[in-house]
């Protein structure tokens, strides 16, 4: 039978976050306290580690990084849009130029 999944809040991760970064325990002891899978609290630590590299070195948090894809997305699709309406320009153009040909005729 599966196990159900227990869910915890954002300020229970950090401090057990903040609990293996300030102490320096290891991560399976401060799991084993608060009752924790181990991996779990050492994802939660991975991600804690990652957004402090990224913020240190300037990068991108998570939400610019979404930011910046989907803006990145929106411009792919304008772009596209423009290569379309450029296409149907040029097919204007051409139908006019036949138009001005045959009634000048």
């Amino acid at each position: 039978m599966a196990e159900k999944r227990r869910k915890y809040d954002a300020e229970f991760r950090e401090g057990a976050v903040r609990i293996v970064l300030e102490t320096g325990k290891p991560s399976a002891e401060v799991a084993r306290d608060l009752g924790v899978h181990e991996g779990t609290l050492q994802t939660w630590v991975h991600r804690a580690r990652s957004r402090a590299d990224a913020q240190a070195a300037g990068g991108l948090d998570e939400t610019e990084r979404e930011e910046l894809r989907r803006l990145r997305e929106e411009n792919s699709r304008q772009r596209k849009e423009i290569a379309e309406l450029g296409m149907e320009r040029d097919v204007l153009k051409r139908s006019v130029v036949l138009w001005v040909k045959e009634a000048t005729k």
